[in-house]
């Protein structure tokens, strides 16, 4: 193999790769999108219609057709301006090293524990409340702008942050690995339609903060004390104490590690 040759075998590597990536992200957001997939619903329709009127010859259809091409891009453009800048911002967010820290079993135990122990006592005493945990995307926006405190995670430091009266209190909390990174954060609201009218600010930020990153969402009704994990833009209502400790230990696990995986399947079985 000649160096050109090689240099061209690269290139095409390349090519594809950049084509997967492209692809990979477009179909990762169609399942989060409801318009966007509606989007990627038309563009199938008018392809196969292209494809029909191509073999019948239907002339009515192929000139249509012919407009919808020539001017529909511009239209799409304009229509999904809000979903495409979405999207830009999520590779933007996205880190390619993965998330921040990625725990161990001892770590996601004490950390699930002690998120456990505050959420109980939030229940109680009916005290909003709303976590976020960053994960593959990076929320160093929001952390920029609130207080930082990069401190162990602990019930106590938790329940204090959200205890009435504190300046801290109606901001949301960013976890990043085992550490409590800041405190007092905004997060975009969500515009979901299907949300009930009954939930609050607080849910409505958990929800739309999911909506464009992977983080996991928690949170403490504080005028019901019940609680909710927001992921991927969707809303686990009311959960059960258990219910919410099973999730979050489920998604705090690293996924995207095989031999991890394997290592605590053995630990487990000790």
């Amino acid at each position: 193999m000649t160096v050109n040759e090689f240099i061209s075998l690269i290139k095409g590597f390349i090519d594809v790769l950049l084509v997967w990536l492209v692809l990979y992200y477009i179909f990762k957001n169609l399942r989060k999108n409801v318009k966007m997939a509606l989007l990627f619903k038309g563009i199938l329709i008018i392809v196969i219609l292209s494809i029909i009127s191509n073999i019948l010859d239907l002339s009515t259809i192929k000139f249509l057709l012919n407009y919808v091409v020539t001017w529909g891009p511009i239209a799409l453009i304009i229509i999904f301006q809000p979903e495409i800048r979405n999207v830009l911002e999520q590779l933007g967010r996205s880190q390619l090293l993965g998330r921040h820290k990625v725990l161990t079993t001892d770590e996601r135990e004490k950390v699930v524990y002690e998120i456990i122990q505050a959420v109980d006592y939030l229940k109680k005493a009916r005290i909003g409340a709303l976590i976020v945990f960053e994960r593959d995307n990076s929320l160093n926006e929001y952390i920029e702008k609130s207080k930082k405190l990069y401190a162990d995670i602990s019930s106590d430091l938790l329940i204090s942050i959200f205890f009435p009266n504190n300046p801290l209190h109606d901001g949301g909390v960013i976890i990043q690995g085992d550490k409590i990174t800041s405190a007092g954060a905004v997060f975009p609201t969500s515009d979901n339609l299907k949300i009930s009218k009954r939930l609050g600010t607080r849910h409505r930020a958990a929800l739309g903060i999911s909506e464009i990153t992977d983080c996991i969402s928690l949170i403490v009704s504080e005028e019901t004390g019940r609680l909710s994990i927001a992921l991927g833009g969707e809303l686990h209502y009311n959960l059960t104490i258990d219910d919410f400790k099973l999730m979050l230990l489920e998604e705090l696990r690293p996924k995207k590690s095989i031999f991890v995986d394997e290592e605590e399947g053995k630990e487990d079985e000790e």
